[in-house]
C-alpha cells in the first residue's frame, strides 16, 4: 500500500480520511479496526480511476493509534506507527477539521464516510456538494465501491444539533452504552485555579464541557480536577423571525418565563415596533408564555387569535404546522417554529440545555449513529 501514499496532499490524487475508514466495519475484516480496508478502498480507487498508480494522502485522528488495542493484528499497528513516522499519514488532533481544510485549498475530492454535519457552519461549501466526497460501499465478494455521495443542505438547527452531539463525544462525555453522562454534564464545574473561567456560568454565554480523563472531570487547560458546583443552569435563546428574517432575539434562564405578544407589558417581549400595523391586529397583547424549567423549554398560548407550532425534525425539515393548545404547556425545542400570525415566527436557536443534549443525543442513535445520505431542508439563515 505505501506506494500509493503521497508524501503531500499536494501531490496526491484524493484525500483519505483514514479514521474514518480503519473504522468502517461493514467493509473489510471484522473487528473495530483494520488497516486492511484502506486496501480495499485503494483497490477500489484504482478500479475507478484505471490507474495503477493513483496516489492518496490519508489524514488519521491521534486517537486512531490512542485505540490501537482494537487493531486485530499488531503488525498493522507497527505499520501505521511506520507511516506516521515517515510522514505518509498526517496525524492529528482533528482530522475533519484538516481534511476539510485541505479539500477546501485543493479542490481534491475526498474519501470518507462522514457527512461533516458539524463543520458546516466554518464550510459553508459543503452544502449541496455532490462532487467532492467518496463513500466506500461493500460490493459482492468482500470488494469496495466508491460512491460519489450527495451531501445535501442541512438546516441550520440540525447542524447546530450536530455540533453539540460532537462536542459531547470530543470532551469524553459519551459512557460505555453510547449514552451521555447525564450526571457529569447537568452539574456545573470549577477549576481549582481560580484564575480560570473556562467553566464559570456566571459569566454567561457558551461554557466548557469539562473533560473526562480517567473518569474525572479535568479542566482542559489546567488538567486539575474539576469541583463540583451543583446543578448546572441553562439559557435559551428566543428569536423572532418576521417575514422569514430574523429581528431580534431573547435569552430565557432556566426558572424563568417570558410573556410574548404585541405589547404585554414592561417585563415582558413586546413586538408591536418590530410589526406592520395590520399584522400587529393579528397578534395577542399578550399571545404566548414561554417558561424554563428543569432543563426544558415549554411554549404555552394565552391568545386570542390562536397559535400553530411546527417541531424541526431530527434530520432536518419540518413536521405539519398544528393548532397550540390554548393554555396548554407544550416543549419548545430547539428549531421549533411558532407562528403568532402569517410571517410571524418564534423559534429557538440550536443552543440546548444540558437534559436536551441528552435527549438528542439519545434520539440521535448514540455515538454510532450514522448521518444517512442526501438532502434536506434548506438552511434557514436566522
Amino acid at each position: 500500500m505505501e506506494q500509493h501514499l503521497a508524501a503531500s496532499a499536494e501531490h496526491a490524487d484524493y484525500l483519505v480520511e483514514l479514521s474514518n475508514v480503519v473504522r468502517q466495519t461493514n467493509i473489510g475484516p471484522r473487528g473495530p479496526r483494520s488497516l486492511r480496508r484502506l486496501g480495499l478502498v485503494l483497490r477500489a480507487l484504482m478500479e475507478l480511476t484505471g490507474d495503477p498508480d493513483v496516489s492518496v494522502y490519508p489524514v488519521a485522528d491521534i486517537s486512531l493509534l490512542g485505540g490501537h488495542r482494537e487493531f486485530a493484528d499488531p503488525a498493522e499497528v507497527r505499520r501505521l506507527r511506520r507511516w506516521v513516522a515517515d510522514g505518509l499519514v498526517e496525524e492529528v488532533a482533528d482530522a475533519d477539521e484538516r481534511i476539510l481544510e485541505l479539500a477546501r485549498m485543493t479542490g481534491t475530492r475526498v474519501i470518507t464516510g462522514d457527512q461533516y454535519v458539524d463543520h458546516r457552519l466554518e464550510h459553508d461549501w459543503i452544502q449541496g456538494n455532490t462532487w467532492q466526497f467518496l463513500r466506500p460501499e461493500p460490493r459482492a465478494g468482500g470488494t469496495v465501491a466508491l460512491v460519489p455521495m450527495d451531501m445535501g443542505v442541512r438546516s441550520a438547527a440540525e447542524i447546530s444539533r450536530k455540533m453539540e452531539l460532537s462536542a459531547l463525544k470530543k470532551q469524553g462525555l459519551i459512557g460505555p452504552s453510547s449514552t451521555p453522562m447525564t450526571t457529569v454534564i447537568m452539574r456545573s464545574w470549577r477549576c481549582p485555579e481560580r484564575r480560570c473561567s473556562l467553566y464559570d456560568t456566571r459569566k454567561g454565554g457558551r461554557v466548557l464541557l469539562p473533560r473526562i480523563r480517567g473518569g474525572v472531570p479535568t479542566c482542559e487547560l489546567h488538567g486539575l480536577p474539576l469541583e463540583d458546583q451543583g446543578p448546572r443552569l441553562g439559557t435559551a435563546q428566543l428569536k423572532a423571525v418576521i417575514d422569514g428574517v430574523c429581528v431580534a432575539r431573547y435569552t430565557l434562564d432556566e426558572g424563568a418565563e417570558a410573556q410574548v405578544g404585541r405589547h404585554p407589558g414592561p417585563a415582558g417581549i413586546a413586538l408591536h415596533s418590530l410589526l406592520k400595523p395590520e399584522t400587529a391586529a393579528r397578534v395577542s397583547r399578550t399571545h404566548v408564555t414561554v417558561s424554563a424549567r428543569k432543563g426544558s423549554v415549554l411554549i404555552r398560548d394565552v391568545s386570542s387569535y390562536g397559535t400553530r407550532m411546527r417541531p424541526a425534525g431530527r434530520r432536518g425539515g419540518f413536521g405539519p404546522w398544528e393548532p397550540l393548545p390554548p393554555g396548554t404547556g407544550r416543549p419548545f425545542r430547539p428549531g421549533d417554529e411558532v407562528e403568532l400570525a402569517p410571517g410571524v415566527v418564534l423559534t429557538r436557536s440550536g443552543r440546548r440545555f444540558p437534559a436536551e443534549l441528552a435527549d438528542a443525543w439519545r434520539g440521535a442513535g448514540g455515538a454510532g449513529g450514522a448521518e444517512p445520505p442526501g438532502a434536506s431542508a434548506p438552511t434557514r439563515r436566522y
